[in-house]
């Protein structure tokens, strides 16, 4: 494939690609007969971007669900009408609720909702709101009040449902130029792992999951990661137990990760690597609070922070609402955790966050106010926060050479214009291992030549 008319740091260049790999750049290359040609139109040709934290299947599902929270719905009267408007028949899914539009329960959805069996899930993921024929469906007892907190095990077992096509995510991640993910999801196990191998994604996928992945290899496409520990204030494990975890998975070779969004969590998981000791690839994912008193150990165990930048302004007024003041200027401190050589990455969070790493990496430049003085990330340091290599979070990012894995994506504009607004970059052409899986229409060459009429055939090629 050759693409024409693309900028790499600021000049411009075709580009062409032979398998997998990068194969030429220079100017004005040649075309080779029957060879694809997509026209850059000066767009930055950047390496393709990296999610370091999604949950895939939660995300296939909630392409399929109603939103049911802000900033969509803003009141309880807003979530009433978007209840009984859904179409469909059977069960309804909701997702996003957040209880600063009101409070809901069984009762309630019995009141506002339409007869149908309704699930909605809170915005942390952690618990979901039933009506009476949602319990009814599942032979559910109790509790009264059909709030089920932590008990996705018992859900998955009642609802019997197979897991979602992966095809709908797909797409959307390469629209955005996403060109690998990691599943952070701690529950995955050997099962998960068979069904990622055969999903068909076109993304590379890094996979953390439980200790059950321990003796399992990589497979084309898919690459065991972490192990990740999933805690919370409420039911905080043993620090012995815990450390005795993290020894298991080091003895196996692999890294580990703990979700970390308040300061217990992490107090208890710093304390853990610090009896166990930590390795390369070692990960705090979220770091919600991160107080400067804990930087300088994160720093000194050597830990990489997975973040979500774009929290702040999805959830700002929740956080300035429900915060302990004293704790706001520590919420994602990703430009104090930069200055103290912590190596940070992002990801989006999704579907519990939004999905557009664009947008991620806009409120990492311009964090909001009312969450203390540290600044923001310049445009270059936000994009690194994507472009790290899947093993490698917060390390140096991938560029474009010959040589290279063609994992790329062409933008909209140059990098000095996108720089200044980051948030409205749109993706032109995305490509996984030299294979191109989206590419705007408006794009391709309207006026192909001779030499380049490969440009036709670049759709069925996605």
């Amino acid at each position: 494939m050759l693409i024409r008319n693309v900028r790499i740091r600021e000049r411009r260049h075709d580009v062409r690609l032979a398998g997998d790999r990068i194969a030429a750049i220079g100017r004005e290359l040649p075309a080779v007969p029957g060879e694809p040609v997509f026209d850059g139109r000066g767009g930055a040709m950047l390496p393709g971007l990296h999610d370091h934290h999604i949950h895939l299947n939660a995300t296939a599902a909630a392409l399929a669900s109603l939103h049911c929270g802000p900033p969509d719905i803003g009141t309880r009267a807003a979530l009433a009408m978007a209840l009984r408007g859904a179409p469909g028949e059977g069960w309804l899914r909701g997702i996003g609720y957040h209880q600063s539009i009101g409070a809901i329960d069984r009762g309630w959805l019995d009141r506002h909702g339409p007869g149908r069996p309704i699930r909605i899930q809170h915005r942390s993921g952690r618990m979901w709101i039933l009506n009476s024929a949602a319990m009814a469906a599942l032979e559910l007892d109790g509790p009264p009040d059909g709030r089920l907190i932590d008990e996705d095990a018992v859900l998955r077992t009642r609802l019997r449902q197979t897991p979602p096509s992966l095809t709908g995510v797909g797409r959307m991640l390469a629209r955005r130029g996403i060109t690998g993910v990691t599943d952070a999801t701690h529950r995955n196990g050997e099962e998960d792992h068979a069904r990622l191998a055969t999903a068909g994604l076109d993304q590379r996928i890094l996979m953390m999951g439980d200790a059950s992945l321990d003796h399992l290899r990589s497979a084309p496409g898919l690459v065991i990661g972490p192990v990740k520990f999933h805690f919370h204030d409420h039911d905080l494990p043993p620090l012995d137990s815990l450390a005795a975890a993290i020894n298991q998975a080091h003895a196996a070779g692999r890294a580990v990760a703990a979700h970390c969004v308040t300061r217990a969590e992490l107090a208890l998981y710093l304390a853990a690597l610090e009896e166990a000791g930590a390795r390369r690839g070692d990960r705090i994912e979220h770091g919600g609070v991160i107080p400067p008193e804990f930087i300088r150990i994160v720093a000194d165990l050597g830990l990489t922070v997975v973040s979500q930048p774009h929290f702040l302004v999805e959830r700002g007024d929740a956080y300035r609402r429900d915060v302990d003041p004293n704790d706001l200027p520590c919420l994602y401190p990703l430009a104090a955790l930069r200055r103290a050589g912590v190596p940070i990455a992002a990801g989006s969070d999704a579907p519990f966050g939004g999905s557009d790493p664009w947008s991620a990496m806009a409120a990492a430049v311009a964090r909001p106010q009312g969450f203390g003085l540290d600044a923001g990330l310049d445009a270059e340091a936000a994009l690194a926060l994507f472009t790290g290599g899947a093993d490698a979070p917060g390390g140096p990012p991938r560029i474009v050479r010959v040589g290279e894995v063609a994992d790329l994506c062409v933008i909209d504009r140059d990098w000095a214009a996108a720089r200044r607004d980051l948030a409205t970059v749109q993706v032109r052409l995305t490509i996984v291992g030299g294979r191109p899986i989206y590419r705007s229409i408006e794009s391709t060459n309207p006026h192909p030549s001779a030499s380049d009429a490969g440009t036709r055939r670049i759709e069925s090629a996605i």
